[in-house]
């Protein structure tokens, strides 16, 4: 592993928003990824209590200097789901000018539900790379759980939002979800992936918090199928 690379893994309702319900109910997880040496980093789906992801950054001498979504939906990006407000990416450029970073794809959602402007968003190509020092931040596009869905892959770390958790994925029920895009993205662009890859999921929805893509594919029930229509049957 790069030495260069500061990463933390933080868990709504125990890491940080302790007090707040829905936090501790959705469980996600919100990523700090940067540089040691430029003591530079960027949140990844920073919700609910925006401050103490700041805190907990800069307790470790770290400066944020960019956010990145991995997809357009209010527990990941701030916004309201299920009656409830929940602060994000919006309420943390109150506090620092930075740049948000999503595919293009998901422009016109994110504008649509996260309180932010055009102006504050940095749109991306598939495969563009994200550098702070000598860390490079690769999004890998994955669409289905939604349009502009995207993973993070950091030195042999993967941050898979909810296009993959450790078991199962995303749903795509929901407005601009597609089933069969998921499909390819999981079983094209994420089987590239290298088995000791470490995969860093969206929520914690089992008894582990990370585990090694070999592991996950070896596991995961999305991975049984054996063609596209074989998992629409199933998944669609």
């Amino acid at each position: 592993m790069n030495d260069d690379l500061y990463f933390k893994q933080l868990l709504s309702g125990r890491d940080f928003a302790q007090n707040i319900p829905i936090a501790q109910q959705m469980a996600n997880f919100c990523y700090l990824v940067g540089s040691k040496t430029t003591k530079e980093a960027i949140a990844i789906d920073p919700t609910y209590d925006v401050a103490a992801i700041e805190t907990i950054a800069a307790t470790d001498g770290m400066k944020i200097v960019g956010i990145a979504a991995t997809h357009y939906h209010a527990d990941h990006i701030g916004g309201s789901i299920m009656g409830h407000h929940i602060e994000g990416a919006s309420a943390m450029l109150a506090t620092c000018d930075v740049p948000v970073h999503i595919q293009k794809t998901e422009n016109d959602f994110v504008l649509k539900t996260s309180g932010l402007t055009q102006t504050q968003l940095t749109l991306h190509d598939p495969s563009d790379v994200l550098s702070l020092g000598s860390v490079d931040i690769s999004c890998i596009a994955t669409p289905g759980h939604t349009p502009g869905s995207q993973c993070f892959l950091v030195d042999n770390i993967l941050i898979t939002g909810d296009t993959l958790f450790l078991d199962g994925c995303g749903r795509t029920d929901l407005p601009g979800g597609d089933p069969e895009q998921l499909y390819y993205s999981l079983t094209q662009k994420l089987m590239k992936i290298s088995d000791d890859t470490l995969v860093y999921p969206g929520h914690n929805y089992g008894h582990k918090e990370h585990q090694s893509m070999g592991e996950t594919r070896k596991l995961n029930r999305v991975f049984k199928p054996k063609n596209a229509q074989e998992w629409l049957k199933f998944f669609g």
